[in-house]
């Protein structure tokens, strides 16, 4: 195979240089329909997942793991993706992350159409109700990926799918696992025109998330990080479940949450 000599970019003046940092904010994500995926994991999982890169940027310097870089290189190159080499003062300027690992890729946002989703027979889907961090959106997608979840809804959301933090969080499992948002609105719609059953998480109930049956078409929703559910989820959920707590905390973290109950979903789908 023939490598094409890559591009070089040297100067942390270069107006590339600002247009790739530019993507940081969702205003221009939105807009220009990228996203921006930063390390060799998370690249490599995108890779994997179907993703075709815009652009590559890589710092050799940085690199911990030089054996890897020429076979990720072809492989990114073979997707039609520009290749950038560049110096450590302009990776440093554009990475996201404290301790950056030299890769860093631009790539057309995942697709959010919540209509555009392709249900099994006996779906398993996670919806998260505006949910704030995108910490905690990235951990979600990393159990989901884990567990098998046919898909990840975030309903009125906060933080759009293509956050630097949501990929870096997910470990790129945003491409692995399919993703939509949607209003609350439609997204219950949605459920009712599936015939999905909707479990809400919620502390403020008897039933106990282990007493309820996960294995038919189900949804697992989960609410924001202060308040939880809404009302207008809880009073459209078929069934509320609580997570028992003997200790002094009300409540946990929502991508723990998320993961327990999946988690006993998964363990009766396969005794199932």
């Amino acid at each position: 195979m023939t490598r094409v000599a890559p591009l070089e970019l040297t100067s942390v003046s270069n107006p590339r240089v600002k247009q790739v940092v530019a993507l940081r904010r969702r205003r221009q994500r939105d807009q220009l329909g990228l996203m921006l995926v930063e390390g060799y994991e998370e690249l490599s999982l995108a890779l994997a997942a179907g993703a075709a890169p815009v652009t590559l940027y890589y710092c050799p310097e940085l690199v911990r793991d030089q054996a890897v870089v020429g076979d990720l290189v072809d492989a990114v190159a073979a997707t039609g993706a520009e290749i950038v080499r560049v110096g450590s003062r302009v990776f440093e300027k554009i990475a996201y992350r404290e301790s950056p690992d030299g890769w860093l890729a631009v790539v057309p946002t995942v697709p959010t159409d919540l209509a555009a989703l392709r249900l099994p027979a006996d779906p398993l889907v996670l919806v998260c109700q505006s949910v704030e961090k995108p910490g905690n959106l990235g951990a979600m997608l990393r159990t989901a990926d884990a567990v098998g979840v046919t898909a990840v809804v975030a309903a009125q959301p906060v933080t759009d799918w293509g956050n630097p933090n949501v990929v870096r969080a997910s470990k790129g499992t945003v491409f692995s696992v399919p993703v939509a948002a949607a209003d609350s609105a439609d997204v219950l719609a949605w459920t009712k025109e599936h015939s999905l059953r909707v479990v809400a998480a919620t502390p403020n109930t008897d039933t106990v998330f282990t007493d309820v049956d996960f294995t038919g078409p189900t949804v697992v929703a989960v609410g924001s990080e202060k308040h939880g559910l809404t009302p207008e989820w809880l009073a459209a959920a078929d069934v509320r479940v609580r997570i028992p707590m003997v200790g002094r905390a009300n409540s946990l973290n929502v991508a723990t949450s998320a993961a327990i109950i999946l988690y006993e979903a998964l363990r009766q789908r396969r005794a199932a």
